[in-house]
């Protein structure tokens, strides 16, 4: 399993991205799913009217015979990454990556798998308003410029004195009006709004839909603390990381209720989603990047 250690030592960014994809793909061995990869499927014999370019000469030189490089389906969306990166996604305790870090690479493996799919592949990030909005285009030198821009969020960590707070709606309804085409949007994010404003960002969701937007929300959290509220006994004080306001609390004595009243609230708003037609995945940050890639794939497929 590629750990967060071993991809760190490798570089460059763009390195590890690949890196990312080739270990989710080698891990399906042959993937069924078509339309997920550029490598042909199989050979069959050259007709006439197949195009010459698609003939295998490495076949030819052996044979003698003509042979077609039969490819899995190809076929080829527009696709934006919308990357969060407010303070808040700075948060780490037991994972590896703060939720930047892990959402970084991530963002990065689905833009090289998607350039892998001959799809054209966009960034969009944001914290209180949208930092960049960069198009979506296919070629292998756009993809570099995406990568690079993306390369310093890996650098982030947990003590930058910086509060850059989330508006994730204001700014989801920003990017369905300025995205003019029909496209797949992926959102990455922690969602840390406040409880009042959710319904504001279900709307800002729907938004999308309405402008004939695929989507999907990848809401990244560090589940042993953020789910479970797993901390070692003791006192603590925790700092909200976009405001600076500080709580003292001792979780074992609020975990049991902070767990039922989290996923009563989670809950609800999965099915919220998913009456708007809108793919919600959670995404464990001290998980590998197979399931997510997987959640991906699964809508790329469905999309065809």
């Amino acid at each position: 399993m590629l750990t967060p250690e071993i991809l760190n030592q490798i570089t460059p960014f763009e390195l590890r991205a690949r890196q990312i994809v080739e270990g989710f793909i080698t891990g399906l061995h042959k993937s069924p799913y078509y339309g997920f990869s550029v490598e042909f499927a199989e050979h069959r014999p050259y007709n006439p009217g197949d195009e010459i370019r698609h003939i295998d000469w490495k076949v030819f030189g052996k044979s003698e015979r003509y042979y077609i490089k039969q490819y899995e389906e190809e076929t080829n969306l527009r696709c934006h990454v919308v990357l969060d990166t407010s303070t808040s996604m700075l948060y780490k305790y037991h994972a590896q990556w703060t939720k930047l870090g892990y959402g970084t690479h991530f963002a990065a493996a689905l833009l090289y798998l998607m350039h892998r799919q001959r799809d054209a592949c966009g960034l969009v990030t944001f914290d209180d308003k949208i930092n960049q909005i960069l198009p979506a285009k296919s070629s292998y030198v756009h993809l570099r410029y995406l990568l690079t821009q993306l390369e310093p969020f890996t650098m982030a960590e947990g003590d930058d004195k910086t509060l850059r707070k989330t508006a994730s709606a204001k700014v989801l309804h920003e990017v369905a009006e300025r995205l003019e085409r029909r496209s797949l949007v992926i959102i990455i994010s922690d969602l840390f709004e406040n409880i009042e404003e959710r319904d504001e960002l279900l709307n800002a969701l729907k938004h999308l839909r309405h402008r004939h937007h695929e989507v999907v929300l990848f809401h990244m959290l560090e589940k042993r603390t953020e789910r479970e509220l797993d901390f070692p006994d003791g006192r603590y004080l925790f700092r909200d990381l976009e405001t600076g306001e500080e709580m003292d609390l001792i979780p074992s004595q609020i975990r049991e209720a902070y767990k039922k009243e989290i996923e009563s609230y989670t809950n609800a708003f999965k099915v919220a989603c998913s009456e708007a037609h809108i793919d919600y995945e959670e995404v464990d940050t001290g998980s590998p990047f197979d399931l997510a890639l997987l959640a991906y794939l699964n809508k790329r497929k469905r999309l065809g």
